[in-house]
């Protein structure tokens, strides 16, 4: 079929006369199939998302009431207040029995101690250990306790324990260790609270006094005052300085020229007037002239004295020798510098 579209001539305005239609081109029918196209599936596409979401929402409402429906709110709101209460009661009823413990080890436990022929660091050191089994038998029974009260399965969790015991075993070896170790330590009676010790593992060295000791761990207050707490199984060997006597050895730093016999002489004088003022000098020896490892010339005494003693009698008659050999005209050399041990 021919179409016909009216023609205007340039020349002659007026005249109007029909010319036929041209053909469309093949880019163009394509260009306008695929404009349809994409204007269908666009309305298409809002269609179905608006209709998504209403069955969406729909869905989500319907799960969401028939979920909630299953629970009874009143019910819950209860359970969760009493257990609550419990809680607030169980601390309180922990935290009196813990006082009472603590009031019945210090009135019945600690004078049976000072009645025994232990002495007073024994003493301190049973005591301290009793109360450290008590706070941890104690916690122990209060999160089983807690643990009910929430309605976990503890016996089931107790059973289970044999199924996990090699992972637990490898997380609690370290605790285990301490446990044996400071039973052996306290049969053993290698330390008790108030000893001054040095305590060595490998390389590494810590002096100082015992101010507690636990199932666990061991305090040691050294010199400077810090609070050391060590695992009871990084102590691998203890030098007890609070058994028996102990050493206070006195170098004197002496020129090579100095008349020995006059040294000793004073050094003997010093003795018999001033070692019987002190109750905690057991001993004295003298044992003259010596060689110290940097090589200098020296007179050495040693002091005999009660545990903990040896610092203060040492710097005491340090200062009597230095004194005495000073006013009878013996020269001592001032580059030098005394080291106690």
């Amino acid at each position: 079929m021919t179409r016909l579209l009216l023609s205007i001539d340039k020349a002659d305005p007026l005249q109007v006369y029909e010319r036929p239609a041209r053909e469309p081109e093949v880019w163009e029918i394509i260009v306008w199939k695929i404009s349809v196209l994409f204007f269908l599936d666009s309305h298409l596409a809002v269609f179905l998302l608006f209709r998504y979401d209403f069955c969406y929402n729909h869905l989500m409402n319907n799960f969401i009431t028939k979920y909630l429906s299953q629970f009874n709110l009143e019910a819950i709101v209860t359970a969760s207040l009493n257990k609550m209460l419990s809680l607030v009661l169980l601390f309180i009823a922990f935290y009196i029995v813990k006082k009472i413990a603590k009031a019945s080890v210090k009135r019945v436990l600690v004078p049976s101690l000072k009645v025994s022929t232990q002495d007073i660091g024994r003493q301190k050191t049973i005591s301290r250990l009793v109360d450290s089994i008590l706070n941890y038998l104690l916690y122990f029974i209060l999160i089983y306790c807690i643990l009910s009260i929430l309605g976990l399965p503890v016996s089931s969790l107790l059973a289970g324990a044999g199924i996990a015991g090699v992972a637990v075993g490898l997380g609690a070896q370290g605790f285990l260790s301490d446990l044996v170790n400071g039973f052996f330590i306290l049969i053993e009676r290698q330390f008790d609270v108030g000893d001054v010790v040095k305590l060595t593992n490998g390389p590494i060295t810590l002096s100082g006094t015992i101010v507690s000791m636990g199932i666990r761990t061991t305090q040691v207050r050294d010199a400077d005052g810090t609070l050391h707490f060590i695992p009871n199984r990084n102590i691998l060997v203890v030098s007890n300085q609070s058994r028996g006597d102990m050493r206070a050895q006195v170098d004197i730093p002496l020129t090579l020229n100095t008349d020995l016999e006059q040294v000793h002489r004073v050094i003997e004088e010093v003795n018999r007037q001033e070692v019987s003022k002190f109750d905690q000098i057991t001993g004295v020896t003298i044992l003259g002239p010596q060689n110290t490892s940097s090589g200098q010339f020296v007179f050495r005494v040693h002091l005999f004295v009660s545990n903990g003693q040896q610092s203060i009698v040492y710097h005491q008659f340090f200062g009597f020798y230095q004194e005495a050999l000073r006013q009878a005209g013996v020269e001592l050399p001032s580059a030098s510098l005394p080291v106690a041990r």
